[in-house]
């Protein structure tokens, strides 16, 4: 009885299965904006008359480098680990084994070599935001 039973049920099965030249193809997927490669060159960069002023961090022991040049920089940390341009933005990466510091330059007036306006710090382990201050004196000691 198990037998007919079974072979009542492989039956049925093979007739719900069909090949794929029964099935009609997919519908034609609609074009999504996002799925859209972006062009291959960066625009231009807006002149700097069109930008806002970079805003300049200020605090104590931030002399030696904040509004100063990359040589400058480069002098007293050494060579950066990492140096970005994005248009007329600047980006030098410091990095030990105790942190990683992050200074950003800008032009302060158009067509003016960019100088250092932010610094940001973090933990080279974890990322973890430390003390700019004491990144600075690690690095500057090196």
């Amino acid at each position: 009885m198990r037998f007919f039973a079974s072979l009542a049920l492989l039956a049925l099965l093979s007739a719900c299965a069909t090949t794929t030249q029964d099935m009609p193809p997919p519908p034609p997927r609609p074009v999504d904006e996002t799925t859209q490669v972006p062009p291959s060159t960066l625009p231009p960069p807006r002149p700097i008359g069109d930008l806002p002023a970079p805003r300049i961090m200020e605090g104590p022991g931030l002399g030696g480098i904040i509004r100063e040049p990359a040589a400058v920089l480069t002098r007293r940390f050494g060579e950066p680990r990492l140096d970005v341009r994005e248009g007329d933005m600047r980006k030098l990466q410091f990095s030990s084994q105790a942190c990683v510091l992050d200074v950003f330059l800008y032009p302060l007036a158009p067509g003016a070599e960019p100088v250092a306006t932010w610094v940001e710090a973090r933990r080279a382990s974890d990322g973890a935001a430390v003390d700019r201050l004491a990144c600075i004196q690690a690095l500057s000691a090196r």
